[in-house]
């Protein structure tokens, strides 16, 4: 159980929530605020001034006010109307982690919910009930509308969720999990179903992923750069001090050490005709190092959001205010997600023309075409290498930005949308191709690295061959590849060729 403070909760402590599916609390500290912004809407719900959400409709609707004994229904209308969402449900981790991030949103004491509304979240995470959300019908602004109303369903005995496994009617799911549904008072459904927290999950997702993805790409390529024997001169560190990023001189570094005492390297440090290989060798640490930074920009981004509070209107208790604005905006997360999607496009563009460079003779510096020992009865990674190359288009066709595709919506209400939804939520396939391309890549490394035999690679290289070659044998007569393909691509996913080969970068 993590002990959540709203306002300071770490991209690592989210990570665990995702990873590990960690149930949380929010911290006893933030019960008095909370509790002091519900009661400041209790008073508006019972008073003659129109206040927008709470005794009031919604969106254009917003001018027709609701009597106080319809303020319930009203919010339990709200939930149900929205539920309006399509597709493939989001993952359990996923929606675990955007319940996290509501949790975080509402414990700041603005939303106005009631203590009672916190408290069905963090009992839902302990005992594993998990709302249904359809992954598509938000536009990333006025908040993730539908998906967070499936989610507040759930909460309220409507819609589906999952418990132990099984998808039931969210009622019998509480039922089974010893709880009850909860009615929702004033502003309630709107303070749930307000905010970032699906887009936010998403693109969190996407980022912990990514950073798993360019440091299993940082072992690979030091595989690959001793596959074709390749020079290490490009990792030199004055070259890459001179330049001053930060993640070009993480990469450079880790290439160097894992890449120390190879044999195969040390063979051609002379005579070697070669003058300078290709980029794809040679400019790994520019490449991906630039990817780096750029995740760590995302990542600080996030941070900030998934702390925030960004559900409409906000209830400001110093001031004795209950104001709208437009912090469900998601701008931010859409231009995060952006910035992810083009990091992971790129680490897979340059990993593939790697596979590229390993399969072609002409350029691989002796290795046997297609890494094959018998060519021509043998096609070995001749399609494994078209598989790369379709994954690495899909993925730049997938990084074209979302963020700047607005279309007005709700009757012209919410004119400018930021999109952050389609954005985030691409990621989740982006990261999944951009393993299989590693996973290749690995695949031929390894079979280039061992076609250079007596010579050996390094012993922490050796030790990513080991975890290799325990599950998948090398390639000699043709075979059907597919499951290889999978389990050296769950590998990277993982993180277990990162973790083999002691490379961990610090974020």
């Amino acid at each position: 159980m993590i002990n959540m403070i709203p306002g300071t909760v770490t991209l690592a402590t989210l990570q665990d929530v995702y990873r590990n599916l960690t149930p949380v609390r929010l911290d006893d500290s933030a019960r008095a605020p909370v509790e002091a912004a519900a009661r400041m809407v209790a008073e508006a719900a019972a008073g003659e001034t129109a206040v927008y959400g709470i005794n009031t409709g919604f969106g254009k609707l917003a001018s027709t006010k609701i009597a106080p004994e319809d303020t319930a229904t009203l919010q339990r209308n709200l939930i149900l109307s929205h539920c309006c969402g399509v597709g493939e449900p989001l993952s359990e981790d996923k929606t675990r982690l955007m319940m996290t991030l509501k949790l975080l949103s509402m414990g700041r004491g603005a939303s106005g919910v009631r203590w009672l509304v916190i408290e069905q979240i963090e009992q839902m995470l302990e005992r594993g009930v998990v709302p249904v959300v359809p992954s598509q019908g938000s536009v990333g602004a006025s908040g993730d509308l539908a998906p967070l109303a499936h989610m507040a369903a759930a909460m309220i005995g409507a819609g589906e969720a999952t418990y132990e496994g099984v998808r039931m009617p969210s009622a019998e799911a509480l039922k089974k999990a010893g709880m009850q549904p909860i009615q929702l008072g004033p502003k309630e459904g709107l303070g749930l179903i307000n905010g970032t927290q699906f887009s936010t999950a998403c693109a969190l997702a996407g980022l912990f992923d990514a950073w798993r993805m360019a440091e299993a790409s940082i072992v690979i390529s030091a595989l690959s750069t001793d596959a074709i024997m390749g020079s290490t001169a490009p990792l030199v560190a004055d070259i890459h001090t001179l330049r001053g990023h930060a993640g070009q001189i993480d990469v450079a570094r880790e290439m160097r050490a894992i890449m120390a005492g190879s044999e195969i390297r040390e063979s051609h440090r002379e005579g070697d005709s070669r003058v300078q290989d290709p980029y794809c060798i040679r400019c790994q640490p520019q490449v991906v190092g630039a990817a780096l930074d750029v995740l760590r920009m995302a990542a600080k981004t996030l941070e900030i959001e998934a702390n925030a509070v960004t559900d409409n209107p906000l209830v400001l208790v110093d001031e004795g205010r209950i104001v709208s604005g437009g912090n469900f905006h998601a701008e931010y997360v859409g231009f995060a997600a952006d910035q992810i999607a083009l990091a992971v496009a790129e680490i897979g563009a340059i990993a593939q023309r790697r596979v590229a460079l390993m399969v072609d003779p002409t350029l691989s510096h002796d290795l046997p075409p297609f890494l094959t020992p018998n060519p021509g009865l043998n096609s070995g990674f001749m399609i494994a290498e078209v598989t790369t190359a379709a994954l690495m288009s899909e993925n730049k066709h997938l990084a074209n930005p979302c963020v700047t595709d607005s279309t007005p919506t709700s009757a012209n209400q919410e004119d400018h949308v930021s999109m952050a939804a389609h954005g985030a939520l691409r990621l989740g396939r982006m990261n999944a191709n951009l393993s299989v391309i590693l996973g290749v890549e690995m695949l031929c490394a390894a079979q280039g690295v061992e076609a250079r035999a007596p010579l050996q690679t390094s012993e922490r290289l050796q030790d990513v061959l080991g975890l290799l070659r325990a599950d998948i044998p090398p390639l000699g007569d043709d075979r059907y590849l597919a499951p290889d393909i999978e389990a050296a691509s769950a590998m990277v996913r993982e993180g277990r060729v990162a973790a083999v080969a002691g490379v961990e970068v610090a974020a």
